[in-house]
Order: structure tokens, then sequence, then C-alpha cells
């Protein structure tokens, strides 16, 4: 499998990265890492099993040349631009280049499905870049690829992975969750490209339900 990581190095996405190189489950798996400056990931350039591609999300050009040839697609960052050109570029590179399985980061909140005080704080707290987020959900379900939106919830490091999934017409359940689970949920996906097909996930440590603001 060629496995394609836009925004490479962001810390769930090195996570992956590191998960993928070290473990035995995915030994057949080839990464091609996308980022803005190609040096952050130098300590990768000689594995034989990743090549780096420097470019932006906000480069229609940069986008399809990394979507060429490859499996999947993980977005490892949330698109909270104006006019939503990273989901845009992505789902036309995608077609441009008969790539089908897409993994899009988004945030908790974006169908109102978080409950409670915290439900509220979060929405007031989110809200300049929740629109973007909505639309950005909304474009890859019309899209007609075999997406997964992951509503990530707010997150901590905690060496720990524990979390509950939820979907699109459920109630979230938890506020807060470790980049360690939120890796684990994409690695499950690499593994099994069924799991969360054409769905949006939420994705939380069940804990913390109940809270009123984030548990770090």
């Amino acid at each position: 499998m060629k496995l394609l990581i836009m925004a490479a190095n962001g810390q769930i996405a090195k996570i992956v990265e590191k998960r993928i190189l070290n473990e035995t489950a995915f030994k057949d798996v080839e990464l091609t890492l996308f980022l803005r400056r190609s040096s952050r990931l130098s300590d990768l350039t000689d594995n034989s099993r990743v090549k780096i591609i420097e470019g932006s999300l906000d480069d229609k050009n940069d986008v399809n040349d990394a979507v060429a040839g490859q499996d999947v697609v993980f977005v490892a960052v949330v698109d909270h631009t104006s006019n939503n050109v990273w989901t845009k570029n992505v789902i036309e590179a995608m077609k441009a280049n008969n790539v089908t399985r897409v993994i899009f980061t988004n945030i908790l909140g974006i169908y109102d499905e978080v409950p409670g005080e915290f439900g509220r704080w979060n929405r007031q707290s989110v809200m300049s870049g929740l629109q973007a987020a909505i639309n950005s959900d909304k474009l890859l379900a019309d899209s007609g690829l075999n997406y997964t939106t992951l509503r990530l919830p707010w997150l901590n490091d905690r060496n720990e992975v524990k979390y509950v999934v939820t979907h699109k017409n459920e109630s979230y359940n938890g506020v807060s969750g470790s980049r360690q689970s939120i890796a684990d949920v994409v690695l499950k996906i690499v593994a099994d490209p069924k799991f969360g097909f054409k769905d949006s996930l939420g994705i939380a440590d069940p804990a913390t339900q109940g809270s009123d603001r984030p548990v770090y």
C-alpha cells in the first residue's frame, strides 16, 4: 500500500509515521510525506520506504503531484481556510488520479453533536473556524470519494490508546483524548480501508464524558 500523509510534520502524523515504520503489521506500507519544509523530516530521508515531497495544500499542482500513484490519502490538518481550498484541492487531485480513499482531520461539534455544558463551551471556542470545518466535511460527503472524516476531541499528550468511536448520527462521547488514540484510528483504516468507510467518526476517551472543560 502507498499512503500519502499531508501536513506530515504534525504531531499525530508523526505518531502514524513512526508506528508504520516500526510495526511489522505495516511493513508493506510505503509512505509519501507532504509538507511545506522537507527539512523538518530530515531524519527520514534515508529510509527506503519514505518519499518526502515539499509542497503546499494551497497549491493544486503540488497536491496533484503528491496524490498521483497513491492508494490512501491522510490529511493530518483541519481545513480552516475561508474557501476550503485545501479540501477542494485534495478532492480534485484524487478524482484526477483515480485515488478514492481519503482520511481527513476535522473537529468535534460540526453537527452540533456535543451535548451539555461542554458542547456549549466547545461551540463558542471553535466558532471562528466552525463553518469552514462544516464545509470541509460536507464537501467530502458529497464528493463520491471513499472518505472518513475524523472528528477530533480536545487533544492531550497522554501516552495511552483509549477511545470510543461515535458516528455522525450519535452524540459525541467524551471531551478529550490522546494523540496516540487518534493515530490508532488512522492506523486501523490503513490496516483495513473499509473501517470508517464513507463515515464521520467522533473519537474521544469516554472516561472524560461529563467534564465541562478539556481534560489534559
